[in-house]
């Protein structure tokens, strides 16, 4: 079993896994854009940057209004660098981030290029709570975002409530309780292509995708492409050569 991407531990929501051989197409979806829902926290600061961590800053942000967090936050819509947190995945020197902050050990960490297509803030009841609605690249950290909106409103704040919705086209109203999955929900290999250009081919083309054969390109656009037969089994996944020809990346078939 594997998956598309991990989900901080306070997180819920999506979480794309792929199973025996289907592992092997998880990297068509690793990389999809992300849609995540969640609650900003102004005036209080947190090691983790989200509400497990220990308080680190508190701040009278007690008048900024509405409109000055979202001003703010319309900054950060774009292609922007952000460091990744502390308590991250991210590996630097061969160690993960978590564990050389479980270990009280804090390091340089390189800002990344992420990409933050929507981030939207909405007041609640309680002035210094925001729900707050991000589409973002894969490897954004929202929480980073949070922490960053506080900074930027010249205070602090930290994230709550975190909800993945979304990962590409696998929707939050797809998605079911772990302890309820059972064989009746594993969808078949060709729905991990879903959003990515479907191309069926005939017995003939069938039987030597089945090897891997390279072809001609035939099909449009640069792919990659789902190669599937008439009845909708996935048999490979072709990429574009530089040569202009293509070749399967991944063969289910076989």
């Amino acid at each position: 079993m594997g998956h598309a991407g991990t989900l901080d531990p306070d997180a819920t929501g999506v979480l794309v896994l792929g199973l025996g051989r289907a592992t092997r197409l998880l990297k068509y979806l690793t990389g999809l854009p992300k849609t995540y829902v969640g609650e900003v926290v102004l005036g209080v600061s947190t090691s983790t940057l989200d509400s497990a961590g220990e308080v680190t800053g508190v701040y009278d942000m007690g008048r900024v209004a509405p409109a000055e967090v979202a001003a703010a936050a319309a900054r950060f819509v774009g292609e922007i660098e952000q460091v990744p947190p502390m308590v991250s995945a991210v590996k630097v020197g061969g160690r993960r981030l978590h564990e050389l902050a479980r270990a009280g050990i804090e390091v340089e960490r390189s800002p990344r290029r992420v990409t933050v297509t929507r981030y939207d803030v909405t007041p609640t009841d309680d002035p210094s709570v925001f729900t707050v609605e991000v589409d973002c690249s894969s490897g954004t950290y929202v929480r980073s975002l949070a922490a960053d909106l506080g900074t930027s409103l010249g205070g602090g704040a930290h994230l709550r409530h975190l909800r993945r919705t979304a990962v590409g086209g696998f929707v939050l109203a797809d998605a079911v309780v772990l302890d309820r999955l059972g064989p009746e929900h594993v969808l078949p290999p060709a729905a991990a292509l879903r959003g990515y250009p479907t191309e069926v081919v005939d017995a003939e083309t069938a039987a030597v995708v089945a090897h891997g054969a390279v072809l001609d390109k035939v099909w449009a656009g640069d792919g990659p492409w789902a190669i599937v037969d008439g009845d909708g089994v996935l048999l490979a996944v072709y990429e574009l050569r530089p040569d202009g020809r293509v070749k399967p990346s991944v063969v289910m078939a076989g």
